[in-house]
């Protein structure tokens, strides 16, 4: 499984680069590289962050933090959810923020995507030149690198499955047993003999197996011979939102579950493999904190589809039926890119957080519901808490579990727990409480969403360390797997090829076998 060296470095022009920087603690722009984590819980603190602009560039900084014995960290977006980045014991962290070019790349009939890129500055960049889309997610801040490899998902998902299931090739720097950082590539041609390094990029999240500088994409079946805009998805030419909206200050535990149980019976009716009419559904149900003051559902659909509006009218009624409160609904439709390029996810002041996911196979009970009811109308609680039930399956259910290393293929919702909050001081008590919460949602299954009837373990992008903690994860279930289920023994197979030396970890990485 030996894997040779590319034998090309980049997409760069013939000036090249510009060189790699240093920065140390001292220098000005330090404070702002090592806060661009978006969890304000955790801060880095390394001895040098590096920007890179090249894959050579990265592996002369891998080599000499190899050599220094120095821990190594790598920073995207910066949107991680816990401190696998922004740990004290990481000396050297390497930003890639300007490796961000996106170019068809004619020798692998692919699009080139620089590992640093957000996805706010991709859409656009296919979209415009190309008409084409990647499936990606809904935060335009968010960086390719650790999204993809994390088997990220997104608005169009239910239609064209995740990110991954796009995804071509991977350029990485990897370490071998001798500590020598090579340049790799490895595809998902069945004959490549990197082809299970490209598998195991394809769910296992960041910071495992090396780093990827560069991700190719073009869709299974595609062929670039009729030109690079047929070789992705085509977004939608218009977007219809709702946004509904139902007061805190009229609900009821009864109208509040059957606002929850409605959302999650109309997602098992209608969340099995597509296509169908319901394919471009992407849609959010924010179970919010009494002090945010409203429980509000997102929705959209492809405006350009004939019936759309009446559709996603439908599916709003499905979800208020019987429910029994004043409630609102309005109504917007606007360009595809327009839509994408939306910033949903700002929280203002309440920066520091904690967060937790779960996949769902099956609607929450009654008892789920009422559970979540008990925490979040709790009027003594300051913190913002949202229990949050995105649309799944469609697209994403029709690959087999075995394709990539994101093995959760059938289920009908991805679950997102977090709690938000201000000051330092309040950590200890903001974490207690929704461990508590989590624990009791899943109390019929050990505390966690355990792979079964119900549940199907939890989404790797939205990393919790709890799970990997025995004295919090009392379910005696591995933390691998609720992430990666029967995969796991894959990824450490891989793991011991192209990083035997354990380089690249953290609290949460794939472990040596």
């Amino acid at each position: 499984m030996s894997s040779p060296a590319l034998g090309h470095e980049s997409l760069d022009t013939a000036a090249g680069p510009p060189a790699a920087v240093t920065v140390r603690p001292d220098d000005p722009r330090y404070a702002h590289l090592v806060r661009r984590g978006r969890n304000t819980r955790f801060a880095a603190t390394p001895g040098t962050v590096r920007l890179v602009h090249s894959a050579e560039q990265v592996r002369q900084v891998v080599q000499e933090a190899v050599d220094d014995g120095s821990r190594i960290a790598v920073r995207g977006g910066g949107h991680g959810l816990e401190n696998l980045v922004d740990n004290p014991e990481v000396r050297t962290l390497i930003d890639m923020s300007r490796m961000n070019s996106v170019a068809f790349d004619p020798r692998h009939r692919a699009f080139s995507i620089g590992a640093g890129a957000l996805l706010g500055q991709v859409y656009p960049a296919l979209y415009l030149s190309w008409g084409v889309a990647i499936p990606g997610g809904t935060c335009p801040g968010v960086g390719l690198g650790g999204y993809v490899q994390g088997g990220g998902f997104g608005a169009m998902c239910r239609r064209h499955g995740l990110i991954v299931d796009h995804l071509y090739g991977v350029e990485m720097v990897a370490v071998d047993r001798s500590g020598r950082a090579s340049t790799l590539v490895a595809t998902r041609e069945p004959a490549d003999p990197n082809r299970d390094l490209w598998w195991a990029c394809t769910g296992a999240g960041g910071g495992n197996f090396g780093v990827v500088t560069r991700y190719w994409f073009r869709s299974p079946g595609a062929d670039a011979g009729d030109g690079p805009a047929t070789i992705l998805p085509r977004p939608p030419r218009t977007t219809i939102l709702a946004s509904v909206n139902w007061p805190w200050e009229t609900m009821t535990e009864a109208a509040f579950t059957k606002i929850v149980r409605n959302h999650g019976e109309w997602h098992q009716q209608d969340g099995a493999e597509g296509p169908g009419p319901y394919d471009s559904l992407y849609s959010g149900l924010y179970l919010n904190q009494l002090m945010v003051g409203q429980v509000t559902l997102n929705a959209q659909m492809d405006g350009s589809d004939p019936g759309s509006a009446k559709l996603l009218e439908d599916y709003i009624a499905a979800v208020n039926d019987g429910v029994g409160v004043p409630w609102s609904v309005q109504y917007t439709t606007m360009p595809w890119l327009d839509s994408a390029l939306r910033d949903v996810e700002n929280r203002g002041i309440h920066t520091r957080s904690k967060s937790k996911g779960a996949y769902l196979r099956e609607p929450y009970s009654g008892e789920q519901a009422a559970t979540a009811y008990r925490f979040l109308s709790d009027p003594g609680y300051d913190g913002h808490t949202v229990l949050l039930l995105f649309s799944y399956g469609g697209q994403i259910n029709s690959v087999h579990p075995s394709a990539t290393a994101a093995p959760q293929r059938d289920s009908i919702l991805k679950s997102y727990l977090g709690t938000y909050w201000v000051h330092s001081g309040d950590d200890e008590r903001h974490v207690e409480r929704i461990r508590r919460f989590y624990a009791e949602l899943y109390a019929a299954t050990g505390g966690v969403p355990a792979p079964g009837t119900a549940t199907d373990g939890s989404y790797i992008n939205y990393p919790d360390t709890d799970l990997a903690d025995p004295s919090v994860n009392t379910s005696g279930i591995p933390w691998h797997t609720l992430y990666f289920k029967d995969g796991y023994e894959r990824l450490q197979r891989a793991k011991a090829c192209w990083d035997p030396g354990d380089v690249f970890r953290h609290a949460l990485s794939v472990r040596l076998p």
